[in-house]
C-alpha cells in the first residue's frame, strides 16, 4: 500500500511556509501535488523499490485547491496560466486559442480526457520529462516560469528552468505558481504535431511546435520552432528558424528547415541508437508543421 503524509494548505502562503519547513528539516522535502498523474506513477515505482525511497517517507502538499495558482488570464499581450490549470482548461480556452493555438493543440494530445481533466500544466512543466507535450510550444513562445517561496518570487525562462531530463533548477522550497508568455502576432499561424506509438494515451516519441508569421509577399518575418523528445533540454531551434527568416515561402524552404532541425538535434545529442529513426522523422514532422502553417495562409495545400 502507498502511504503518504498529505498537507492541505489553506492558501498559497501556507503552502510556501510548509515547503520551507520541510526543506529545512531532515529527510525528504515536500512534493507538491495537484492532478497527481505524474506523482502517483512515481509513488508506484518507489513502492516497487525503483526510486530508492519508500512512499511512506514522502511528504505531499496538496495545492489543487489554491485559487491563487489556477486559471488563465490575458493582460494586454501577456498571457498568464496558473500552475494548477488543467490541460482541459487550456485546450478549451478562447484566450489560448487566440494567443497561441499550438499550445491548445498540445494540451489536447495529453493522455486521455480523464487525465486532461486532472493533470496540470505545472505538473507537466516541473516533471521535466523530455516528452512533455506543453514544453515545445511554451519554449517556442519564450515562456517564463514564476517560482515562489517564503523568500519571494523569481522569474526563470522555461528553457533555463529545465536542467535536464526530470530535473529543474527549482529549489526544494520553491513552487511553480504560473507560466507567462507574450501572445503570438494575431496574423501568425501555429501548429503542434506529435508522434506516438498509437493515436491516444501515448507518450511522445517526437513532437514539433511551429509558429510562422508571413508578410503580404509570402516572406517569413518571424519563425519559432521547437521540438519535443529530441533535445536534452527545451530550446528553440535557431538553425531552422534562421533558414526561414526573410525568405519567400515555398515547399523546398519548408523541407530545408525540417532538415536543419533534424541536423541540430543530431549535433546536440550525437548519434544514438534511435538516430536512424528520429532524424528523418523529425525532419518530416517539422516540414509538415511548417507546410500546415503555410496552408492556413493559402500558400500551400496540405490535408488536415
Amino acid at each position: 500500500m502507498i502511504q503518504m503524509q498529505v498537507y492541505m494548505p489553506s492558501c498559497l502562503d501556507d503552502a510556501l511556509r510548509y515547503l520551507s519547513e520541510c526543506a529545512r528539516a531532515q529527510g525528504v522535502p515536500a512534493r507538491p501535488i495537484a492532478g497527481g498523474t505524474d506523482l502517483m506513477v512515481s509513488a508506484r515505482h518507489a513502492a516497487m523499490g525503483a526510486a530508492g525511497e519508500e512512499p511512506a517517507a514522502w511528504r505531499v502538499v496538496d495545492i489543487s485547491g489554491l485559487p491563487e495558482i489556477s486559471g488563465i488570464c490575458g493582460d494586454g499581450d501577456e498571457i498568464c496560466i496558473g500552475a494548477a490549470t488543467t490541460h482541459t482548461e487550456i485546450e478549451k480556452s478562447r484566450v489560448i486559442a487566440k494567443a497561441a493555438r499550438f499550445l491548445a493543440e498540445a494540451a489536447a494530445t495529453i493522455g486521455s480526457r480523464q487525465i486532461r481533466n486532472r493533470a496540470t500544466i505545472g505538473g507537466n512543466v516541473m516533471n521535466a520529462s523530455p516528452a512533455a507535450d506543453t514544453l515545445p510550444p511554451l519554449t517556442a513562445l519564450d515562456a517564463v516560469a514564476t517560482l515562489a517561496s517564503v523568500r519571494g518570487r523569481r522569474a526563470v525562462a522555461l528553457a533555463e528552468l529545465v536542467a535536464g531530463p526530470y530535473k529543474t533548477v527549482a529549489a526544494p522550497d520553491e513552487l511553480l505558481v504560473d507560466v507567462r508568455f507574450r501572445a503570438l502576432d494575431p496574423k501568425a499561424q501555429s501548429v503542434f504535431i506529435k508522434v506516438g506509438r498509437r493515436r491516444a494515451l501515448a507518450i511522445s516519441r517526437l513532437a514539433a511546435a511551429v509558429a510562422v508569421l508571413f508578410d503580404s509577399d509570402a516572406k517569413i518575418v518571424d519563425a519559432r520552432i521547437s521540438a519535443g523528445a529530441a533535445f536534452p533540454t527545451p530550446c528553440r531551434i535557431a538553425q531552422a528558424e534562421q533558414t526561414m527568416l526573410g525568405r519567400e515561402y515555398g515547399v523546398e524552404l519548408a523541407e530545408e528547415a525540417g532538415r536543419e532541425a533534424a541536423r541540430a538535434m543530431v549535433s546536440a545529442t550525437g548519434v544514438r541508437w534511435s538516430t536512424k529513426y528520429k532524424e528523418p522523422v523529425l525532419a518530416a514532422i517539422m516540414t509538415r508543421a511548417i507546410r500546415q502553417c503555410a496552408a492556413k495562409e493559402g500558400l500551400d495545400v496540405w490535408p488536415e
